[in-house]
């Protein structure tokens, strides 16, 4: 990808204003159903994964951020002159790069590393979703109190009569014990970089874990289409397991079955394709911000 030197955008305050005010609409609409259950006490055993796994509270998601390199006018004197990483002159307001990328510079590293060389891969569509049914194989107790659509003797014939791939480290280290041997890869916490690929379910929903993690280098935009990405990939993780998620609206992907191969396939290259859009904005915000130091 390549490196971007960009003169700083400018916008008016009521230019900057509208896109704060569209993004906190549209922030609360994708979380409403979730601070609802909060208060209610009840759970989702879909949705409810893009707040406990990913443990980011809805206001980081409501919090508009224009990005690196973009000026604020009229800005400095209302409450966000008091944000972190934002700095002020006599033109406005802009993200202050030089001290974010000072302050978490080898996170920034690591994270415009594992975008890109993901990104480059060439994508993996032959895992259909068996991660979810390696976590529950040959064991009683599983991680949702959820029925298993087969039983269990029947989604332990599943994984056995299945080559199992999963390149992902935060989906393989929840292999039960019997599982793992049966996974061609054993991906650790310091190979990711070497092996997530852009067919990966897991790290197409943890591009919005990346983008979180850099703050306000992101432009807020950016930050809430890799939430939604994460949210549509949730569903179809789950459809495909070896759950019943009828009761909460989600029919099966039945990838038991070769039509059920074929719609997980096709799904899964879409969301190739969207993540690794993502993928390519957030590594340009990051070049944009070291630009502009």
């Amino acid at each position: 990808m390549p490196h971007l030197t960009l003169d700083t955008a400018v916008l008016t305050r009521a230019e900057w204003q509208a896109r704060e005010a569209a993004h906190a609409e549209r922030a609360d609409a994708l979380t409403a159903d979730w601070r609802v259950r909060v208060q209610r006490g009840e759970k989702h055993p879909i949705e409810d994964f893009l707040f406990t796994y990913y443990p980011f509270k809805p206001r980081l998601l409501r919090r508009w951020h224009p990005g690196a390199g973009v000026m604020l006018t009229d800005a400095a004197a209302l409450d966000r002159a008091d944000w972190r990483w934002y700095r002020a002159n006599n033109d406005g307001l802009a993200v202050d790069a030089a001290a974010f990328l000072a302050a978490n510079g080898s996170s920034v590293d690591f994270i415009e590393k594992l975008l890109s060389r993901t990104a480059a891969r060439v994508s993996q569509f032959g895992c259909f979703g068996l991660h979810e049914w390696a976590m529950v194989y040959r064991q009683g107790e599983h991680r949702h109190p959820v029925p298993l659509r087969l039983g269990q003797a029947g989604t332990d014939a599943v994984v056995e009569s299945h080559h199992i791939g999963c390149s992902h480290f935060d989906a393989f280290r929840f292999f039960t014990p019997a599982a793992v041997p049966r996974n061609r890869l054993q991906p650790t916490r310091e190979t990711s970089s070497e092996l997530e690929q852009p067919g990966c379910l897991h790290a197409g929903m943890d591009v919005y874990k990346w983008a979180i993690k850099l703050g306000p280098l992101v432009p807020g935009e950016v930050l809430l289409e890799t939430f939604t990405l994460a949210r549509d990939i949730r569903w179809l993780d789950m459809r495909a397991s070896p759950y019943d998620m009828a009761p909460w609206g989600a029919e099966p992907v039945a990838i038991e079955t070769v039509e059920g191969k074929a719609e997980y396939v096709r799904q899964q290259r879409a969301f190739a394709e969207r993540s690794n859009a993502l993928r390519a904005r957030i590594v340009a915000a990051i070049q944009v911000a070291r630009a502009a130091v």
